[in-house]
C-alpha cells in the first residue's frame, strides 16, 4: 500500500498542495498535520503513519524535509520504517529506500535540511542580537505581572502559594522577585 504524509508548519498554511501530490503518487491513505517539523514531538498524524504501515508498505511524502528536520530523527524515523519491512520515497526529490542510490540522498538531503535549520537559527538570533542593539527588540510580551508577586510576597505569601494563586510557574515568581 502506499501511505501519504504531509506537514505543514504553521495552522496559516495549506496541506492541500502536498495532499494533492500525495494522492496523485497513488496514496491510499493519508496522513497530515500542522506541526513544526524541527522535532517528532506532538505530530500524532507521523506517529499514526508509522504505526499504520505494514510490510511492503511505502510511505510517500512530498519532500524529506516535511517527514524531519534533523538527522537524528530522520534515521529514526527511516529505522522504524525499515524495521516494519515498509520503504520511504519523496515525490519530488529522488528518494527511495528500495535502492542504495535512494537511501545515499536520503542521507545527503537529511544533513542539508538540518544545516537549513541551523543557519535559519543563525540568522534570527543576529536579527535580535541587532534589533536589540538598536533597542528596536523588546522581547517577549511579558506574561507574569511582577507587582502584583512582588505585592503578595510583600504580604508574606510563599512563592509556592504565589505561582498558584497567579496560575504562573515557581520558577516565574523567583524570577520576578529577582528582577529590578
Amino acid at each position: 500500500m502506499l501511505v501519504g504524509y504531509a506537514r505543514v508548519s504553521s495552522s496559516g498554511q495549506s496541506l492541500a498542495v502536498q495532499q494533492d501530490a500525495l494522492r496523485a503518487a497513488g496514496c491510499e491513505k493519508l496522513f497530515a498535520e500542522k506541526e513544526s517539523g524541527t522535532t517528532t514531538d506532538q505530530r500524532k498524524a507521523l506517529a499514526d503513519a508509522l504505526e499504520f504501515i505494514r510490510e511492503g508498505d511505502t510511505l510517500i511524502v512530498c519532500r524529506i524535509d516535511r517527514l524531519a528536520r534533523s538527522v537524528a530523527d530522520l534515521e529514526t524515523i527511516v529505522a522504524t520504517i525499515k524495521a516494519k519491512g515498509a520503504f520511504l520515497k519523496a515525490v519530488d526529490q529522488p528518494i527511495d529506500t528500495s535502492t542504495p542510490a535512494g537511501v545515499a540522498f536520503l542521507q545527503m538531503l537529511g544533513v542539508f535540511a538540518q544545516f537549513e535549520t541551523a543557519i535559519r537559527k543563525d540568522r534570527q538570533m543576529e536579527g535580535i542580537a541587532k534589533a536589540k542593539a538598536e533597542g528596536r527588540y523588546k522581547g517577549r510580551t511579558p506574561t507574569v505581572d511582577v507587582g502584583a508577586v512582588r505585592a503578595l510576597k510583600a504580604e508574606g505569601v510563599r512563592p509556592v502559594d504565589i505561582a498558584a494563586k497567579l496560575g504562573i510557574g515557581r520558577a516565574s515568581v523567583y524570577r520576578a522577585l529577582e528582577s529590578t
